[in-house]
């Protein structure tokens, strides 16, 4: 995979992104995906192939597109990550944006950077809460951790 390869179209630099495997304009925000992407592949394991840039949802009638999911080898989201420019500030709106995101994948963990600040969060289905971590999961925690959302085991209950 190709990191950070950039060129000139017209007078506006693109980044070429390997996921998504196009060049693409290099926003401010752009560039903390693009570097929040190279650390989830190559230091925590994450597969390229089993992630979403941009990836679409529709949420209360509204098309809506969350920065980055990481999907299980069954094709489950695991995580949502939102990124922001570095310039602003990771804060309880970016989080409430991830949940509202969160309603519609019900994924157990949440990503939030800005590259200089990351939280992760764990959703934590069956109490109805969620934690703040102080790492971020490897690949194979997010598959190892990955609890069904309450839904999902009472649908499973009345079958």
């Amino acid at each position: 995979m190709q990191w950070f390869k950039t060129r000139d179209n017209e007078g506006k630099k693109e980044v070429f992104d390997p996921v998504r495997r196009k060049f693409v304009a290099l926003t401010p925000e752009e560039e903390v995906r693009q570097t929040t992407l190279y650390h989830l592949i190559t230091e925590l394991g994450m597969p390229s192939g089993l992630i979403s840039v941009e990836h679409s949802l529709r949420l209360n009638q509204l098309d809506k597109r969350c920065d980055i999911v990481v999907f299980s080898t069954e094709g489950r989201p695991l995580m949502i990550v939102e990124c922001k420019a570095a310039h602003i500030p990771i804060s309880q709106q970016v989080l409430d944006q991830a949940t509202r995101y969160n309603q519609a994948l019900q994924v157990e963990y949440l990503l939030l950077t800005n590259s200089k600040t990351s939280y992760c969060v764990r959703c934590d289905f069956l109490n109805n809460q969620i934690d703040f971590l102080d790492y971020i999961p490897v690949y194979s925690q997010l598959q190892e951790n990955f609890q069904f959302p309450a839904s999902d085991i009472s649908d499973e209950n009345n079958a």
